[in-house]
């Protein structure tokens, strides 16, 4: 495919063939043919890359087709290529995500999940700093995602491509999570559109529709991660109690501190639980 066929908003571009020539970049930077686990590092999740193991490659997200810089502060522009402590696995660590409020289309939105499915990764780890519903989650808190809620109204699969997502998150990589840390709750996410907030309305809402978690990401790249065969383990930080549930106003820097102050516990859950997917499978 040529460059100038590289275009993930062109509708006649194939967001798939976009993948499988970002996989081959990658495979050509880092001089392996395969990963095997995929992690796309939130809001809050940056400081983990550092522990999860001897980074191999960085690939800077400019130089790997359908991808582009990161915008949103704290977040990395980088792919890395990571050994996952003794084994011969390789994790592909992505430091920063596009998000649907960008308006970069959906497609650009998962086509880090489905780069990663290219590469030949079974599993994806998807990350992500959000609002907490339940006051008993204080900042600071990880949370497993058992479910989702996508009030996007938009799905990244086209035409008709039929997905069953009962069992979206996989239970199995939740067990594998609780193992190595037995004090994990669970919880429903919500995604919004986004850029701004929700309401205080809108978070009354989530909570009535059975969410626990509001954030901003993460529900389409599970869709896409399903459809591409990827078993999904979702993640959450909880940077802040959502809007009308303290009287707290909500910034972005307050969950870049959030995940600062977390990062050491975060950062060896993470690690421990990728080396735990990568050896159990």
């Amino acid at each position: 495919m040529s460059e100038t066929r590289m275009d993930l908003s062109d509708p006649d571009v194939d967001p798939f063939e976009v993948a499988r020539a970002a996989a081959a970049v990658i495979a050509e930077r880092t001089g392996v043919e395969r990963h095997d686990v995929a992690l796309v590092l939130g809001s809050g999740w940056g400081g983990a890359a550092d522990l999860i193991g001897e980074t191999r490659a960085v690939i800077d997200n400019a130089d790997v087709p359908g991808f582009s810089r990161a915008a949103v502060v704290g977040h990395s522009g980088t792919i890395r290529s990571v050994s996952l402590g003794d084994t011969d696995r390789r994790a592909l660590v992505y430091g920063t995500r596009t998000h649907f409020y960008e308006g970069k289309g959906v497609r650009a939105v998962v086509h880090g999940v489905r780069t990663a499915a290219a590469t030949g990764c079974r599993q994806v780890v998807l990350t992500n700093g959000c609002g907490g519903l339940r006051p008993e989650w204080a900042a600071g808190t990880p949370v497993l995602i058992s479910d989702h809620l996508n009030l996007t109204a938009a799905s990244p699969l086209e035409g008709a491509t039929f997905v069953d997502l009962t069992d979206l998150y996989s239970a199995r990589l939740r067990a594998l999570a609780r193992e190595v840390d037995a004090s994990l709750d669970e919880g429903v996410y919500v995604q919004f559109r986004g850029p701004h907030y929700e309401t205080p309305a809108e978070v009354r809402m989530a909570g009535i529709l059975g969410g626990d978690l509001v954030g901003m990401s993460t529900t389409l790249e599970a869709i896409a991660a399903r459809h591409a065969g990827l078993e999904i383990l979702g993640i959450s930080l909880v940077t802040n109690p959502a809007a009308g549930t303290s009287d707290q106003a909500l910034s972005h820097q307050e969950v870049i501190e959030a995940g600062q102050a977390a990062a050491a516990r975060c950062g060896r859950l993470l690690a421990d639980v990728v080396t735990r997917i990568a050896t159990e499978d």
